[in-house]
């Protein structure tokens, strides 16, 4: 019974992308800038060989935060138990749409649209006339600072705190007493039909808050309408040939739905993993495919690097867990989609390398596979597995 597991350390990126320059990250590395915390501690991903990878560079001076020398425990070593590679992405992008697509064999010549000066006033006043409500700030902004600076006014009037980032997204933020959860996905999906072609984001999200003035924080209730796949991915093409394509935490809503034959979405790292756990448990042929997001998400965008050391170590800590589930056949591929150095300036996803850690029986052990052009590598990978192409 073959069943791969791919996790997405949502990203995790090693820098080292030759066209850094071009998206403003030159000098960009997540895992470098993560290494320097004292909290930085991954020596069961040490020992499959994450750290072996081509290009790989780590701050190893001092020790970590239990006393250990950082460079006993997070180097490469010179025997490991899986294959590691190191992926450029070949996209024109660096968002987390784009980036899961190309893993799953789609590479995107043209970058999705994005709104640094807000979204054009045709599109906000269609927005106005789907959901009958007025349209607040329409500017890029930080998710919890526009509640607060927003909140207010959208509690009195029941306007939509509309917002973007430096991401292809348009979100919707409302007050779950306000607007019900229901209504806002509502109004999302009905969004997600009017942006397409120019004006076709990579998401359209669903942003549920509570609270009350000055206190007010985002819920778990948040909903990705993505734009569909241009074309197939090996999901579509696992599930035509009748292998079950499972999906862990937001890799329904990135992909809208489509080559997915189940889902569960989750709340966190923690919950997702968990949730991997239960995956692993049940008798299936074909991938799992799971999404961390916690990386990107809590500690990348907000720039705090021992948050995203820590988010690191914990998965680490939890890995032989996953790795104690796994069958003869099994494959553990764990990647990324792109960088987001916590020490880097902004708040922007950074232009990165990412690493390919592939374990399991199937899998040569002590194995450098260099650096491969595209992530579209790992869709090759899975099919030729599954003797697909």
């Amino acid at each position: 019974m073959k069943r791969i597991f791919l996790i997405v350390l949502d990203s995790v990126g090693m820098g080292g992308a030759s066209d850094a320059v071009d998206f403003g990250d030159e000098g960009a590395n997540t895992l470098l800038s993560c290494s320097k915390s004292p909290y930085f501690s991954m020596p069961n991903m040490q020992k499959l060989g994450y750290f072996n990878a081509e290009g790989m560079t780590l701050d190893l001076t001092g020790k970590n935060d239990f006393g250990e020398s950082k460079k006993e425990i997070n180097s490469a070593i010179d025997y490991f138990d899986g294959a590691v590679a190191r992926l450029r992405e070949a996209s024109a992008g660096k968002d987390t749409t784009i980036g899961h697509w190309e893993i799953a064999g789609i590479i995107s010549p043209k970058p999705l649209p994005t709104y640094p000066d807000g979204f054009p006033e045709d599109i906000i006043n269609d927005i106005k006339g789907i959901t009958c409500r007025g349209v607040l700030c329409n500017k890029p902004y930080s998710g919890t600072e526009v509640i607060n600076d927003y909140g207010d006014e959208h509690v009195r009037t029941g306007d939509l705190i509309v917002y973007t980032s430096a991401d292809s997204v348009l979100q919707i933020a409302a007050h779950e007493d306000v607007v019900p959860v229901d209504k806002l996905y509502n109004y999302c999906e009905k969004v997600r039909e009017l942006l397409k072609g120019e004006h076709g984001v990579g998401r359209v999200i669903a942003r549920p808050f509570v609270g009350s003035s000055g206190k007010y924080v985002r819920t778990t209730n948040r909903h990705d309408f993505s734009l569909k796949p241009p074309k197939d991915t090996m999901l579509d093409i696992l599930m035509e040939n009748g292998y079950e394509t499972l999906a862990v935490g937001k890799i329904f809503d990135i992909f809208a739905g489509q080559g997915i034959s189940d889902f569960v979405r989750t709340t966190g790292n923690e919950d997702g993993i968990d949730k991997t756990l239960e995956m692993m448990d049940r008798d299936f042929e074909g991938i799992c495919f799971v999404n961390l997001v916690d990386y990107d998400m809590i500690y990348g965008h907000r720039r705090d690097r021992d948050g995203y050391a820590k988010a690191l170590t914990y998965f680490d800590n939890r890995l032989p867990e996953i790795l104690s589930k796994m069958g003869d056949e099994d494959i553990l591929m764990i990647t990324a989609d792109h960088g987001c150095d916590p020490d880097y300036t902004g708040t922007d996803h950074t232009r990165e390398c990412v690493p390919l850690l592939m374990y399991g029986k199937p899998i040569p052990s002590n194995t450098i596979l260099g650096t491969k052009d595209s992530y579209t590598y790992i869709a090759d990978t899975v099919l030729e597995y599954f003797g697909l192409k």
